[in-house]
């Protein structure tokens, strides 16, 4: 996006104004009427055609600036297809559901609160949805705290950094899918460069919670066994399941695309998934593009389980488009280069460029509510600066998701906080101080960044 060139210089101010209407715009709309971010900014991309009509730029050039930004975006596109496919393959072949057991399978009382991080974290990498994983095991395991008398606020934190934990690392995620194409980067390269954050965060945050755990010996586990038993019922527990997973893992370890090894691995899942399904060729194809449906009517279950296709990633793409669109015409009117070039001094090294980075994502988190504009933006605004600093652009989505992906449900008007809230019914403010993984994350990003620790260069 950045080969567009300015056709206009503003002044700061006025590429301040330009900014906060723009922001201004999208926070309202998400925030105070419950729009999906689609909507304002395609309002927003209005505001700006004008604003460039009336400095008397070409509408054919704004156009093509448009065209320019979501071309930017056409790898991740294909990406996200694959995606759609990769979850109900992995459905229909058992992968997700037996992650899904596994990870039941490790419930006691003993470390509740460490367990309950530990598998929403596994069932937030094995789905790919912090939001899917939080409205139906999340709110299984607010039941069993109420059931033992743990801490409802505690819980809920421990819920919210393992369901985020999943969202930012799970190969199926579409923040993690976005901020990887969002600067050029493989995905799996990505995944890579981010645990060397992600990991001590993980683990500082697993020992917090288990210091924090209280001392129980038994508790009613009739929830965990139904839902258990529910998962063994839909013939999709299988020790073979586990193998698309695996091929994923080698795949990435041979260096092989993402495109590839998603194509791989859904392939090995749809053959296996013959073994222990009597679906005809019509239904694979209505799956694929559709989506898995399930109908075990245990509804946590059902949930969980009702995912994929290529159509499920729609929203997210439209997003993608719009977004760039929006960014291209920023960059076309020379409102991104004025206040960067502003701010270029206090960006001389790079614990300050990533400290600005991460403070950039969270502020967007902050104003917006959205975390996939946290991610765009910040993405499009540092990219110039990253590269022009001899720094390799993994570093960028590193700390946009650390900064970015896991501040969002931190914020209480923000579209994850709001979900959150109605559905574990424990306030943001109240879990907040127990989110430990959301809160250690950006710390973790700017101290390694100050540091020079894990920085790679181009």
């Amino acid at each position: 996006m950045f080969s567009i060139e300015a056709k206009t210089k503003p002044s700061v101010l006025e590429a301040l104004f330009i900014v906060f209407t723009v922001i201004g715009m999208i926070a309202i709309a998400i925030g105070q009427l419950g729009s999906t971010p689609h909507i304002p900014i395609l309002f927003a991309i209005i505001f700006l055609i004008f604003y460039g009509l009336i400095k008397r730029i070409p509408f054919k050039t704004l156009e093509e600036s448009m065209l320019a930004g979501a071309k930017a975006g056409m790898g991740a596109v294909y990406i996200f297809f694959l995606i759609g496919i990769l979850i109900s393959s992995w459905i229909v072949s058992g992968t997700i559901p037996t992650l899904l057991y596994l990870g039941l399978s490790i419930v006691t009382a003993s470390f509740f609160y460490t367990i309950v991080f530990i598998m929403t974290a596994i069932i937030g990498t094995a789905i790919g949805s912090s939001l899917t994983t939080v409205a139906t095991i999340g709110v299984a395991f607010m039941s069993i705290a109420g059931a033992i008398d743990a801490s409802m606020a505690l819980t809920a934190g421990a819920i919210v950094s393992g369901a985020f934990f999943g969202d930012k690392m799970s190969p199926l995620s579409d923040t993690t899918n976005l901020a990887a194409s969002i600067v050029g980067i493989d995905l799996f390269e990505h995944i890579k460069n981010m645990s060397w954050t992600t990991v001590p965060a993980f683990l500082i945050s697993a020992i917090l919670y288990s210091v924090l755990s209280p001392s129980i010996g038994t508790f009613d586990a009739s929830t965990i066994a139904s839902y258990k038993a529910s998962l063994l019922e839909t013939n999709f527990i299988h020790w073979y399941a586990i193998v698309p997973l695996i091929v994923l893992i080698i795949c990435t370890l041979l260096k092989m695309p993402a495109f590839l090894t998603l194509i791989v691995s859904s392939l090995v899942a749809l053959v296996l998934s013959m073994f222990h399904t009597s679906l005809s060729l019509a239904d694979y194809c209505a799956i694929l593009y559709s989506g898995f449906v399930s109908e075990t009517g245990v509804e946590v279950i059902d949930s969980l389980l009702t995912r994929g296709g290529i159509s499920s990633m729609y929203f997210t793409i439209m997003l993608v488009l719009l977004s760039l669109s929006m960014g291209g015409l920023l960059f076309a009117l020379g409102v991104i280069q004025t206040l960067l070039e502003k701010i270029e001094k206090l960006l001389k090294s790079v614990g300050a460029l990533i400290t600005g980075t991460a403070l950039t994502a969270i502020g967007i988190n902050t104003l917006v509510g959205e975390q996939y504009l946290s991610i765009l933006l910040t993405g499009e605004a540092f990219k110039q600066k990253y590269d022009e600093q001899g720094l390799h652009p993994k570093n960028l989505s590193r700390v946009m998701e650390d900064a970015g992906t896991v501040i969002n449900p931190l914020v209480p008007w923000s579209v994850c906080g709001l979900f959150i809230v109605s559905m574990l019914d424990v306030p943001v403010m109240s879990y907040l101080p127990f989110a430990f993984f959301c809160l250690i994350s950006p710390v973790l990003t700017i101290l390694f960044g100050w540091l020079n620790m894990t920085i790679t260069k181009k």
